[in-house]
């Protein structure tokens, strides 16, 4: 146990903590100043002078009440407020409650809880600005089992976390630690939470094999996140039992569309193609465009066993080396998939769009497709620009009108976010050889334009009607996040206009503009990002302020998200007009899938993480240019200009000088030469580590 620091008492902090618990063993006595002195055997008189001003805060909080001049009774009250952990350190957790509203817990208070988890905490005053607190219960965690490796004692072990933001170890009995760990990972459960303080005591559930093993790092991922690798059986077998080939039951009072010229366009690697486009020239000079996506509600039905495991998953997972579907892959590659020269059943918006891209008139039904070219962006892409090859047209106009569509969401606020996507070529042995930055092609911004027109019209199309409906909204940015965006731009010369929220999209437009092409340009597009609400499903239509769309939903995956299969669900039923799924069994799954994206988000970008350690790991010593990406009180983060891994610089490496954090230039000042690090700032730096397992690169200044 490490020792208190013997200036401790002197704090404030501390000071309050203790007014507080001499107040709570005499909650009967009124006590003046000396007397609670006397009782904290404080003598010095500054530490005094300080438990004056202590006093005088509690009382302005109202944690004690003034009875006469100079005396106080402590009030008996609990300021008790359920909240969120938002995240953890050595030092304690972090809790968020009222939105945007922050307390800090001690990790001696923590019960161990760990971020995402649900908590109520017992609320005392730090400061005027800051809250502490302790936790009085850990009302649902987030996560019951971990990944990592055991310590093996004589008559016990102790299991050792991979994740550094879990700050406790877990206890295992002699029973569980009979086999040979050494350089294992393990995935162990919590049997049990002891609030005495003591270790929580945990299970060995697995043996997933050796450490720093690729298979094994990717499930770890996988499991440390809460999701699944693999389907059981049972959900297989009855996969199985699916037809192949369509009925005329199954055709039936759907429209024929396969005669239409239809064709996909997919990334070169997809095996899941959940939308096609048709097209044909209208006598009247319009267009006839169709938006067609694979009818997987023909196949997963309400309440069936294959149901029940798309909603528990609710998205498919993509990670740098892999996909875990959230279909069987006999329904998400081959049954839904839109593949080319098969018939394939669909849920079709079929537009009329006139030259200047209006839409005059649109159909939603069901239908069946047969596509007729299957293309990659790339191939897509080629057939454009030579202006030859089949389809060739029909893509050069689809291309012009998406071009409109995309100009049209620009003047109404749409902002206009080109993140460049990190991609690894692998080896044989899916070690990382080289790492290159995906190309956005026109085809790319063709394909998206259409899925949006369809999401959008999808999401109007019952308005009115008062039938619960699953919508993608967007909040509008958080204003202290703008404010912080404001400050860090203003350093490199920009501005932000805000003064409503049509004026900021175009002003983040702009910014976003103005940056492109310079050394800043990825970070103010994080930082942008960052800025940002996140979007989540609901029942509840708020817009999607990113998209300036009054009406948005997702309709055009639901091979590879639950929410779009739920929305076919609906409008089918409205079709039909048979009983949709109540309220509030609706929202409660909007909020599943919500929740079942961010995790699935998070393994993403651990698989990335890891494979960027991996790809440098064998280049240590060498040097590289970047930008600082991230700055924080211990070190600052760089993005490296060559293959966009990042790496820490810790404080404690840069010598010859103090460096002093500024939160509001996001920058490290030196205290003797004010030397300056700063958010954007272009650097040289060294590989020093890649830590495989925590998966963290470590760089030095060069």
């Amino acid at each position: 146990m490490r020792k208190k620091s013997n200036n401790k008492s002197f704090s404030k902090s501390q000071i309050i903590k203790d007014i507080l618990l001499v107040f709570k063993q005499n909650s009967a006595r009124k006590l003046n100043y000396k007397q609670i002195s006397k009782l904290l055997s404080i003598k010095d008189m500054g530490t005094k002078i300080i438990l004056v001003e202590a006093l005088e805060d509690l009382a302005n909080e109202n944690f004690i009440k003034v009875v006469s001049r100079g005396s106080y009774r402590y009030i008996h009250k609990k300021t008790t407020i359920i909240g969120i952990v938002k995240n953890t350190n050595s030092k304690g957790v972090f809790v968020i409650y009222d939105t945007d509203k922050e307390v800090f817990v001690d990790k001696s208070e923590s019960k161990f809880a760990l971020r995402g988890d649900e908590v109520s905490v017992l609320i005392t005053p730090k400061n005027k600005k800051k809250l502490s607190g302790s936790i009085e219960e850990v009302l649902k965690r987030s996560k019951n089992s971990f990944i990592g490796r055991i310590v093996k004692e004589e008559t016990f072990g102790f299991f050792i976390a991979d994740d550094y933001r879990i700050y406790f170890d877990v206890f295992l009995p002699k029973k569980e630690i009979l086999g040979d760990f050494k350089n294992k990972k393990v995935h162990v459960e919590i049997l049990q939470w002891d609030s005495s303080k003591k270790n929580p005591v945990g299970k060995i559930i697995s043996v997933l094999g050796d450490a720093n093993n690729h298979d094994v790092e990717m499930s770890s991922i996988l499991i440390n996140n809460g999701l699944d690798t693999s389907y059981p059986q049972k959900i297989l077998n009855d996969v199985k039992l699916l037809q192949d080939k369509h009925t005329e039951k199954d055709l039936k009072n759907r429209l024929d569309l396969r005669g239409k010229p239809t064709f996909t366009i997919d990334p070169e690697d997809a095996k899941d193609f959940d939308d096609a486009l048709s097209f044909e020239n209208l006598k009247n000079g319009n267009y006839s465009i169709g938006v067609h996506i694979a009818d997987v509600s023909h196949y997963v039905k309400e309440e069936t066993s294959l149901d029940k495991e798309s909603v528990r998953r609710a998205t498919s997972i993509y990670l740098v080396d892999r996909v875990i579907p959230m279909l069987p892959e006999k329904l998400s590659n081959d049954l839904c998939s839109l593949k080319p020269n098969v018939d394939r059943l669909s849920f079709s918006v079929l537009f009329e769009i006139n030259k200047d891209a209006k839409i005059i008139n649109y159909n939603i039904t069901e239908s069946v497709i047969h596509s007729d070219k299957r293309f990659t962006y790339s191939d897509a892409q080629e057939t454009i620009n030579s202006k030859k090859g089949i389809f060739f047209e029909e893509l050069i106009l689809l291309n012009n009108l998406s071009k409109i569509l995309r100009e049209k969401r620009r003047k109404n606020g749409s902002i206009n976010f080109e993140k460049s996507e990190v991609k690894f070529i692998l080896d044989e042995h899916k070690n990382p050889i080289n790492v290159y930055f995906k190309e956005s092609l026109e085809t790319n911004k063709l394909i998206e334009e259409f899925m949006l027109l369809a999401n959008k019209t999808v999401a109007k199309h019952l308005e009115g009607k008062k039938i619960p409906f699953v919508y993608r909204v967007h909040d509008k940015p958080n204003e202290n996040k703008i404010n912080d965006l404001k400050n860090i731009v203003k350093t490199f010369g920009y501005s932000i206009e805000s003064s409503n929220s049509y004026s900021l999209s175009k002003s983040l437009n702009q910014l976003l503009s103005q940056s492109q092409g310079k050394a800043e340009e990825q970070m103010i597009e994080t930082l942008t990002i960052r800025s940002m609400a996140k979007a989540v499903y609901t029942t509840k239509n708020i817009g999607h302020y990113g998209l300036a769309f009054d009406h948005y939903s997702h309709f055009t995956s639901p091979i590879r998200r639950y929410p779009d299969l739920l929305v076919h669900r609906i409008l089918k039923n409205y079709i039909k007009q048979e009983k949709s799924i109540d309220i509030s069994s609706l929202e409660k799954l909007c909020k599943h899938s919500s929740d079942m994206e961010k995790m699935a988000s998070s393994a993403e970008r651990e698989s990335i993480k890891f494979m960027q350690t991996k790809y440098l790991k064998n280049k240590i010593g060498e040097s590289f240019s970047g930008v600082i990406s991230g700055v924080t009180d211990w070190g600052f983060y760089v993005e490296l200009d060559k293959n966009k891994c990042e790496g820490l610089v810790k404080i404690s490496t840069i010598k010859n000088d103090y460096f002093i954090y500024d939160e509001k230039t996001q920058s490290l000042i030196g205290k003797s030469s004010k030397k300056r690090y700063q958010l954007g700032q272009k650097v040289t730096i060294k590989i020093s580590n890649a830590d495989l397992e925590k998966k963290q690169l470590d760089f030095i200044l060069s």
